[in-house]
C-alpha cells in the first residue's frame, strides 16, 4: 500500500512538471511572436492586439491548431504615407492566389486542400499590421493599410524551404505590383543577403528536426 502511495505521487509530481514545462514554452513562443511584430512595425503602426498573442492568433477559433515550433516572417510596407488602398490591396493578394478566410485574414494553400476546410493549415498567411489586424471585406474600399506582415509556421503543410521560396516570391511580387518596401521582423531591408540568410535559417530547422 506505501509502494502504491509513493507511485501516485510520482505520477502526480510528472504531471505538475509536465504541465509547467509546457506553459512556460508557450509564453516563450507569445513572446517571440510578440517581438517580432513590433520590431519591423513603423512608429505610426498600431499592432493589433489580437494578432500580438500567439495564443489569440494561433487558437481562437473552435477548431484547435497546432502551435508552430518557428515562425517567419516578412513586411510589406508601404511608399506613401496614407497607405495601400485597401481594395488595390485585396485584388493583389488575390491574384497571387491568396484567400481570405480564417481569422479574417489572407491565407496561401497548397494545391491539394480543399478551398474552405477549417482543419487545413495554410502554407503561409497575410495579416494587416493594423489595428484590428483581420481584413473586413464589406469596407476594404474605404481603408487604406500602411502595411501587412506575411508568415509562416514550421513546420508547415509542404517542405519549408518551397514554403519559404514561394512565401518570398509572393512577397516581391506584391512590392512590385504595390510599390512597397520589403523588409524582415527586425525592420531591416530584405535584401538578397538576408533574404539567403533566412532561408538558410529554414533550412538548419529542417536538420533539427530531420526533416532536411
Amino acid at each position: 500500500m506505501e509502494e502504491l502511495r509513493w507511485v501516485l505521487l510520482l505520477a502526480a509530481v510528472v504531471v505538475l512538471v509536465a504541465v509547467f514545462v509546457w506553459t512556460r514554452y508557450r509564453a516563450r513562443l507569445s513572446d517571440a511572436l510578440r517581438s517580432s511584430l513590433r520590431k519591423s512595425a513603423p512608429p505610426s503602426v498600431r499592432i493589433d492586439p489580437a494578432l500580438d498573442s500567439t495564443d489569440t492568433l494561433l487558437t481562437s477559433s473552435s477548431s484547435p491548431v497546432r502551435l508552430p515550433d518557428k515562425i517567419v516572417t516578412i513586411r510589406l510596407l508601404c511608399h506613401d504615407k496614407h497607405g495601400f488602398p485597401g481594395e488595390d490591396l485585396v485584388l493583389a493578394l488575390r491574384e497571387n492566389g491568396l484567400r481570405h478566410g480564417r481569422f479574417g485574414i489572407f491565407h496561401y494553400h497548397a494545391a491539394d486542400v480543399i478551398e474552405g476546410d477549417p482543419g487545413s493549415v495554410p502554407v503561409f498567411s497575410v495579416a494587416s499590421l493594423t489595428e484590428p489586424g483581420s481584413f473586413d471585406l464589406s469596407r476594404v474600399r474605404n481603408d487604406f493599410f500602411p502595411g501587412v506582415s506575411l508568415f509562416m509556421g514550421l513546420p508547415g503543410p509542404v517542405e519549408g524551404v518551397a514554403a519559404f521560396d514561394l512565401m518570398v516570391a509572393t512577397a516581391r511580387a506584391l512590392a512590385a505590383g504595390l510599390r512597397g518596401d520589403l523588409v524582415d521582423e527586425q525592420g531591416s531591408t530584405l535584401s538578397i543577403q538576408r533574404e539567403r540568410y533566412l532561408r538558410e535559417e529554414v533550412i538548419q530547422f529542417q536538420h533539427r528536426q530531420g526533416r532536411g
